[in-house]
Formats: C-alpha cells, structure tokens, sequence
C-alpha cells in the first residue's frame, strides 16, 4: 500500500495535479505514521494543494470524488493518529472540522479570527451626543439612506465593523468623517483623545491612503483640536505589527498588543487569513477595528478570503429589528429594505457604500463593472458598444497589445507619453537636489497615469512576455538602447521585502539620471516612501542595491490591487484558463479612474464572467 501510495503522488505530480511540495508533504507525514492510511496521505497532498490554490480546507466529499478508491477517505481520517477533531489532541497535522479537512496551522488561524471577531460583534452603548454629531457631520443626505452616514453610526455603536463598497463609493470620506466623530464624542466628554491608527496591506495601498486621508481632513467640519487628533500617516499591516524578518512572527501580539484605541484597516481584500489573525491578536481587548475593502475585488494571493466571507450577505443588509429602529432614530434614514426575519450577529456589523462618485454609473466604466459584478455579458456588451469613449474591447494580438501599451489610444495615455514627460520636465543639471526630488515624485505620478494588466506571469501573454514585447517597441521607436538592462524610464517592482534599504514587495520605482553628489550624474532608481511621520517623500536607490525587482511594463492584475490609474488596460489569455474569472476582469476595470482598454476576444471575457471565484473556508459558518 505504501508503494501505490506513493506512486500516485508521484503520477500526480507528474500530471499537475499535485505539485512537488504537496508529494513532500504527505511523504512527510509518512515518516510520522509508518501504517498511514494511503487515503489519509493522498488526503493530506489534497488539502495541501487547496491550500496553495487560496482554500483554507477542504471537503472530505471534494476529496473523496476525486478516485473511486478515495470513498471512505472519511472512515480513514477519523481513524488515522494524524488527524484529530476540533477539540482532540492539538498536535496532529491535520484537523477534521465537520467534514473539512485543515492543515492545523490554518484551522487554528481561521477559529482564532472568529474567536476575536465574535468577541466583538455585540453594540456598545453610544453617547447621547452621537445623533447631533452624526447630522453635522452629515448636514444633507442622499437620496434614500445615507450609507455613509449608516457606515458611521454603525461603526460607533460597536469594536468591529466592515465597510465595503466599489470604487468612488467614498469608503475614505466615510472613515474621515468616522474618526472626526469619534474624537469629537471623546472631546465633547473631556476624555483623552483617541488613539488610532490607520493601516494597510501593501505599501503602495498605505501611500494611496495616506494621500486621500491627509486631503480631506482638512476639508472636515470639526474642531482644531478635533482635526489634530486625526492622524493621517498610514502605515503597512507588517510594520505596524513589527514583522520580524525570516520570521512568521510579529513583535506585537496579545502578549504585547498595539497601543491604540481605533484601527483602521484599508484594502482589506488583500489581506489572507494568517495576517489577519495576526492583527485580531494583536489588538487591545477594548480597541475598535474598521476594515474597508472592496468585496467583489480578487482575495489575496495568499490563502483565505477574509473580507469576502465577511461581506458575504453585505448586498442584502438583513439589518434585524433593533438595528433599523436605532439606525432610524439616531440617522432618520429607513432600511427597511435591507431588514428581515434572516439577520445575524455579523449583518449588523457590516455595511456597504452603494453609490459611487468617481464615475457615474452611465459611463462605460461604471456601467462595464456593475455588469461583470452581476456576471451579465449582454450588460458587458451594450457598455463597449456605447458612445462614452472611455471604454474599448481590442483584438488581443500581441501587436495590439504592445502597440497600446506604448501608443495609448485616443486620449488615453501609454508609456510614449511617459517617456515624454520625464524628457520634457527633467531639471537643468546643476539645478538644486530638492528640484530632482520634485522631478522623481512627479515621474512616479506620470508612470502611474497607464498601466497594463495581465491575468497572470505566465504564457504568451503573462507578464515577462508582454515586458520584452513593450521594451522591444521602445527600442523600436528610439526610446531606450537596446541591450542596457538598466536606463533612465525603466520601470522596477520590488518583488522580495527588503528591509535593509526600506522597500516591501511590489513597490514601484522609475529609473532616472540624477546627480551623483560628486559632479556626475548616475542612474538612481526613485521610489515614493513613507517617513516616520507618515509623510511621502522620494527616495532614490542605486540599482546594484536592488536584488530582487523586475522590469514591470505589465503587471499582473492580483499586484494591481491597491492602485488606480488614468487609463488600465487589461490583455486576457486567447485560451481559458483557471485563473480567468468575475473578480478578475472587476478588479482589472475598477483600477481605471478615466480610461479603461480590454485586450481580448468575446469568448473569453464570457468565459471569465461565467466563473465566479469561491474560496474554501469555514470562517462564516463559525462566524453566522
């Protein structure tokens, strides 16, 4: 048995079934139990694979389909000293948990975030003040209720709420204004200002934020010493935790929580399961947390899929009794629509932005992503076919796709316009330091107005493939010399934390000729990063310094999340392909703020919308 065990792993890899560490990883538990169960290891390899897919676990009925001599998997499982129920012996590898089979590092992550949130789900009681605050901070309303308004008397009435909404739909106004009402509640009380911290995934997501926070607090209706207690540095999930490097572990945990009384979490989509145990941890008993993100975005890359089994029931609100008469009460505004005999605990915590400001729902972008969001290709259709401009659906040759990326199309940019702009605003060269700083923060902005998307790294049209065809045409056209690997314009993701020179993975940089402090100039790549106060500033790195970056001309849609652009453009695969799905062409629309190019055929795009992407998890039925 041991031999036709490990036979079939060996045929599964060989056929991709199963990758290679799936095989170690059975062949390891082997080594545990020499009488192991052939179902319980190919179980094992199973469920290890899910995992590398996104899954948390994985049904013991999924796994017994998958051979016929896999039926019993479950009589095996319950049999095996490898596996243990929930409340077994808490050093088996595995856990079967209602017939989900977990590696019990996961299955420990996933029950330690609903311990922490169900913790958190009651109301708390709410100031009297908490009615008058909300009406001046919103003085006129939608028409119909005012999620924003909703999201923030919500938010103050508990320690854990999820505010979710597609672009334009104001989830940063709507935190702004929360924090503004927060610390006004706490100065109308003479208590000590709050304090919060603002945070998020990646730190291209932490500049973003740190941007948008810091424009509209002064915009805000408050007190002086309201507005100054309202912090607008945001700072990455790992350095607010203290990531320790080669390690999994944070300096800050439930033995040394974080000191602060409200958390706010941006881009909560990205963020996997493990990480965000890590934050659930870290937390002060008594301390608020908001996560925003976008529901119907792509999860992370890492497994889990936190903020969609969250919002899972957000498009129906199921607000029970209690909650629509004190929303009414303290808001005046009725969700009586969203009210029903089905609420849970959860569906009073969660709101969602149902309006969005950045485009209307009339332009083709709008319309394009509200019909891949309700998975309508005729919807898709009409959209590209209308006369709004904004929006185009391209054959997606390899020349078309190079061709756009450099040329743009109409008035929507490429990288041509790029490289202009570098030549056309680049300082004197003996002009002040101060000015080339300038310079690489505008050149950081100029790139960032296009971007090409891919689905994913590999095949013909994956990202290394696309990045030689654009870096071609720009030889092609004069733009850069063939055969330097470095030169001014070339565009650099950081694709490995570094944390000797600051930078994290998927920073971006553009490489440009400054200075080189001794009378020459040199080429010095630029990055956008954040200071100790929260503050951008450009820090200009010497290549050599950077060991793990690539040319990113294109990157893929999942390393997207996180940015907006002037104009995206999206090249698909000419054949299907797993990873082809609703959340990803979503995404890769709602990174475009003007200008959105689909480079792909019809079939493929009905292909992607028909798939909807559902990660394995347990996490809403511990949490419902």
């Amino acid at each position: 048995m041991t031999t036709d065990i490990h036979a079939w792993l060996d045929l599964a890899v060989h056929e991709g079934r199963l990758r290679s560490v799936d095989r170690a990883f059975a062949r390891f538990l082997a080594t545990l139990d020499a009488s192991a169960d052939p179902r319980v290891l190919a179980a094992a390899a199973i469920a290890s694979r899910e995992l590398g897919e996104g899954h948390i676990c994985v049904g013991v009925e999924t796994i017994a389909s998958i051979e016929p001599w896999l039926s019993g998997v479950v009589d095996g499982l319950k049999g095996s000293p490898l596996v243990a129920g929930p409340n077994g012996d808490p050093a088996t590898p595995l856990v079967l948990d209602e017939a989900l089979l977990y590696l019990r590092r996961f299955w420990r992550h996933e029950v330690q975030v609903a311990e922490a949130i169900v913790h958190r789900l009651a109301p708390v009681e709410t100031p009297d003040e908490l009615s008058g605050e909300i009406a001046r901070l919103f003085p006129t309303g939608d028409a119909g209720p005012d999620w924003q308004k909703i999201a923030c008397a919500i938010a103050a009435r508990g320690t854990f709420t999820v505010i979710t909404g597609g672009p334009g739909t104001g989830k940063t106004t709507t935190v702004v204004r929360l924090l503004g009402l927060l610390q006004t509640l706490a100065y109308r009380r003479g208590e000590p200002r709050l304090r919060i911290r603002l945070a998020a995934p990646t730190g291209k997501a932490a500049a973003r934020l740190n941007a948008s926070i810091a424009a509209q607090i002064e915009q805000l209706d408050v007190e002086p010493a309201v507005k100054q207690a309202i912090p607008a540095e945001v700072a990455t999930l790992h350095r607010l935790l203290g990531s320790r490097p080669d390690s999994r572990a944070f300096r800050h945990d439930r033995d040394n929580p974080l000191h602060l009384d409200v958390l706010v979490i941006d881009e909560a989509s990205m963020i996997d399961l493990e990480l965000m145990a890590a934050t659930l941890d870290a937390l002060p008993r008594g301390a608020r947390v908001v996560l925003l993100g976008d529901k119907d975005q792509l999860s992370s890359v890492e497994a889990g899929a936190v903020l969609g089994d969250l919002c899972a029931r957000a498009d129906g609100g199921h607000y029970d009794e209690a909650t629509r008469d004190w929303l009414w009460i303290t808001c005046g505004d009725d969700v009586s629509p969203w009210s029903d005999g089905d609420a849970r605990a959860l569906d009073q915590r969660v709101v969602m932005l149902r309006h969005s400001r950045r485009f209307g729902m009339h332009s083709g972008i709008g319309e394009l992503a509200a019909g891949i969001h309700r998975g309508d290709m005729d919807a898709a259709r009409q959209a590209f076919a209308g006369a709004g401009g904004d929006i185009a659906l391209l054959a997606p040759s390899a020349v078309a796709v190079a061709t756009l990326a450099i040329d743009g199309r109409g008035g929507a940019p490429g990288y041509r316009a790029w490289f202009d702009w570098i030549e056309r605003e680049r300082p004197a060269a003996d002009a002040p330091f101060g000015d080339f700083e300038a310079w690489g923060a505008g050149a950081l902005r100029a790139y960032a107005r296009f971007q090409l998307l891919c689905a994913s790294r590999h095949g013909d049209t994956g990202v290394p493939e696309q990045n030689a065809r654009i870096e071609q045409g720009l030889v092609d056209r004069g733009y850069i010399d063939a055969g330097r690997d470095w030169y001014e314009g070339r565009p650099v993701m950081v694709t490995r934390n570094d944390y000797a020179i600051g930078l994290m993975n998927g920073d971006v940089g553009v490489t440009l000729w400054v200075p080189d402090g001794q009378g020459g100039m040199a080429l010095r790549v630029a990055f956008g990063v954040l200071d100790d106060q929260g503050r951008e500033r450009t820090r200009f790195v010497v290549p050599s310094r950077l060991s793990a970056i690539e040319t990113v001309y294109a990157m893929t849609v999942h390393k997207s999340q996180g940015s907006e652009f002037e104009h995206a453009a999206l090249a698909l695969p000419s054949e299907p392909s797993p990873v082809l799905t609703r959340e990803l062409l979503y995404t890769g629309v709602t990174r475009a703020r003007t200008h959105f190019t689909l480079l792909a055929s019809d079939d493929i795009v009905a292909y992607a919308m028909g798939r909807k992407t559902k990660r394995a998890s347990g996490l809403l039925r511990r949490l419902l």
